[in-house]
């Protein structure tokens, strides 16, 4: 049974409308048959809430939907790693490329823009890394195994374990020098000119 069934038969067995449990549990009518279709779930403080109205603990109003609301998490933490990846990515290019050519041409608007862009980059990375970490998910091949919703095995992951220092330290000198080699040839095409 999961927790949808659940609302609504300990619901009709109280013989309480949605309204009056919503009520009961402070929330709309509309959360209430949100729950009962499906479509969402209760947060704690409102499954606490339920196990009182219904008289019964929090583990028997929820068993059997454990799984799925990990399931859940999981995927939208994998959907949002994903878009900040995307986020830090552009914000990237982006700045690696306004800023030379700002820098060049004395802009000072595009300079401040682009310090903007690096700051939001910073921002969308520190998500990432909160995330990696919140899974222990830290080389690459771990990443793209959590990207895809699979995991890696204990012995797998203790030989990624071991990569995890240098690829950090790989990844940062490899993304300098191509901002570097970026900023670089912006100059000498602005310089032709």
């Amino acid at each position: 049974m999961n927790i949808s069934s659940t609302i609504r038969e300990q619901r009709n067995k109280l013989s309480l409308s949605q309204e009056e449990l919503g009520e009961r549990v402070y929330v709309t009518r509309q959360t209430i048959s949100s729950w009962e279709n499906g479509k969402s779930y209760p947060d704690i403080n409102s499954l606490i809430l339920l196990s009182q109205v219904f008289c019964m603990t929090i583990d028997n109003l929820v068993k059997g939907d454990l799984e799925v609301m990990e399931q859940k998490i999981e995927k939208d933490d994998m959907k949002a790693m994903n878009r900040y990846t995307y986020l830090m990515l552009i914000g990237c290019g982006v700045t690696g490329v306004l800023f030379p050519l700002s820098w060049y041409l004395g802009f000072i608007p595009g300079i401040a823009i682009a310090l903007l862009l690096l700051s939001g980059t910073l921002y969308f990375a520190y998500k990432v890394e909160k995330i990696k970490k919140q899974y222990d998910v830290q080389t690459y091949r771990e990443i793209v195994a959590f990207s895809k919703g699979e995991t890696l095995d204990e012995i797998a992951k203790i030989r990624e374990s071991g990569k995890r220092k240098y690829q950090k330290f790989l990844s940062f000198v490899s993304t300098f020098i191509l901002g570097l080699i970026i900023a670089q040839i912006i100059w000498w095409l602005l310089r032709g000119f």
